[in-house]
């Protein structure tokens, strides 16, 4: 069956997300009116997120389609945007955006950031089986099957991405065997409802002042990174010239590179060395050190905050930062392209699951970030680190600063490590409670 939509290719679809985010940030500029009002609620940020999931949803971009051959076979297409924004331009803006960093104002951050990180990741363990147990009351067939065929192998996979990524959800793939034909249907659950919850958050980004005083959480610490990276960049500030836009982008860029390049080698290498480990468990709890994708996120941050201590640190005074952001914004809404919101409702059981599954988790960060007093910006960074990974935690941290997307990547990183025991744990519990036909 054919889903082609009207437009596939990415030429086209690449300037229609860009005319998009262009509509956005001139509505959002204006200083009266029905836009003012509407911004003034809705996040820039989120709507760059939603107009291209809309256009999605109508069928006028996808970001994979079918069509049908003269020989009637069945042909998959897929669009290239995600990969290229998620594997060049995230890099690129997490170097920008870190170059003017102050490392030490990050770490002065204190214990409360990790704090709601690791609630988030208690969060998913124990979301998971007490969303089965109360799916089960409701309809336990959804969360039950057999063998391979279980729900809760299934399951499995959506723990090891949402705390950590998706070499962890391979690994966990990996370990408990669950049907691969039916694997499709949680890798859809996992989009569906982890780009939901990622919309919540940015919409609470517009609010993150009110949910701070109702939370009575101190931000100073915040605040004060802010001042330093924002006085620094008016202390450095200039007219940017071509010679500063041509530098910047080959400081960007060529880190990209170099990460890339290097990435490609390390993978390979702990590859070789995860595979000569003997214990299975063992050997899939450090899968993701086999993920290119990791090194490569690690190695551009590593090497960004190693910039922050050179004379490169001043090329935020030319606007740096702002060429990362843009970047962040064509992710995002390369990110938004790839929800279809009509798909909710063709695996409603399972949604479900992931629903109370992510409420679960969304509940105990809001407990502990009131019983700590933490700021609204740990605990999306905290949730996002773990949900997202390291392609969502720098966007969301970026929408309350862009010095602020390094702790995001920093933490999303760390949640690469945990990733694979959590989801373990998660799973011997989801098991527990399982239904049995």
């Amino acid at each position: 069956m054919e889903n082609q939509p009207l437009f596939t290719n990415d030429t086209i679809v690449f300037g229609l997300l860009m005319l998009s985010l262009g509509f956005i940030f001139y509505t959002s500029s204006l200083k009266k009116g029905f836009w003012h009002k509407f911004y003034s609620i809705v996040p820039g940020l989120f709507m760059a997120y939603m107009l291209p999931a809309l256009f999605t949803t109508l069928g006028v971009i996808s970001p994979d389609w079918t069509t049908t051959s003269e020989s009637g076979e069945i042909v998959e297409h897929s669009s290239s945007l995600y990969f290229v924004s998620s594997r060049y331009l995230l890099p690129a803006a997490l170097v920008l955006m870190t170059l003017s960093i102050d490392i030490k104002a990050v770490f002065n951050l204190g214990w409360k950031a990790l704090a709601m990180f690791f609630t988030g990741t208690v969060g998913i363990v124990i979301g998971g089986p007490i969303a089965i147990m109360l799916i089960s009351t409701v309809s336990p067939e959804t969360v039950g099957g057999a063998g391979p065929d279980a729900v809760w192998r299934g399951l499995a996979t959506l723990a090891g991405s949402w705390i950590g990524g998706g070499a962890n959800q391979t690994a966990m793939l990996e370990i408990y065997g669950y049907n691969q034909k039916l694997y499709g249907g949680m890798v859809f659950v996992d989009i569906v409802i982890a780009n939901l919850w990622m919309a919540i958050i940015l919409i609470g980004v517009g609010k993150s002042k009110a949910i701070d005083k109702w939370l009575k959480a101190d931000t100073s610490a915040i605040d004060d990174l802010k001042e330093k990276v924002s006085t620094y960049a008016k202390k450095v500030e200039r007219i940017p010239t071509l010679t500063d836009y041509m530098i910047i982008v080959a400081i960007a860029f060529g880190t990209v590179s170099f990460a890339h390049f290097t990435a490609g080698y390390l993978s390979a290498f702990f590859t070789d060395f995860v595979n000569g480990i003997d214990n299975p468990t063992t050997r899939n709890i450090f899968t993701f050190l086999s993920s290119s994708f990791f090194w490569m996120i690690s190695l551009s941050t590593i090497i960004a905050i190693a910039l922050s201590f050179t004379k490169a640190k001043n090329y935020e005074g030319a606007g740096a930062s702002k060429i990362g952001s843009v970047f962040i914004y064509i992710l995002v809404a390369s990110i938004g392209m790839k929800m279809d919101l009509r798909l909710i409702f063709d695996n409603i059981g399972l949604v479900a699951i992931g629903a109370v599954w992510m409420t679960i988790h969304a509940l105990l960060l809001i407990f502990v970030a009131k019983l700590i007093k933490a700021p609204y910006f740990f605990l999306a960074i905290g949730s996002q680190a773990n949900v997202g990974g390291a392609a969502s935690a720098p966007i969301v941290a970026a929408a309350f600063h862009p010095s602020l997307a390094t702790v995001g990547v920093l933490l999303a990183v760390f949640g690469y490590a945990v990733g694979t025991i959590a989801a373990i744990g998660c799973t011997i519990l989801m098991q527990m409670v399982a239904v049995s036909p």
